[in-house]
């Protein structure tokens, strides 16, 4: 899994063009990737709601992002802030 985030990542950097519309792009981007790190990087079976528990339901309620307190993993877009993007490019050199 950890080279699947690696590959997205230079993908992004292959990708890379000019103006507004791309950098949403890229964002939008960066964010699905930070949303699928932090997936990966939860230990349980229920980070999101939209996750699906071992008997096949979803996980709704259950998950770890619907409770307050504890891990809170990435997943949505908008659990993501600017300045979290901008890090992760910096971090990532983009």
């Amino acid at each position: 899994m950890k080279y699947a985030g690696a590959f997205l990542i230079t993908a992004l950097l292959v990708a890379r063009g000019g103006g507004a519309a791309q950098a949403q792009s890229e964002d939008a981007r960066i964010r699905e990737i930070m949303i699928e790190q932090s997936i990966t990087a939860y230990s349980g079976p229920c980070p999101c709601p939209y996750n699906v528990m071992r008997n096949g339901r979803r996980c709704g309620g259950f998950s770890a992002w619907s409770k307050p307190g504890g891990a809170s993993p990435l997943c949505y877009p908008d659990d993501i802030s600017a300045e979290m993007v901008a890090e992760f490019r910096r971090r990532h050199g983009l």
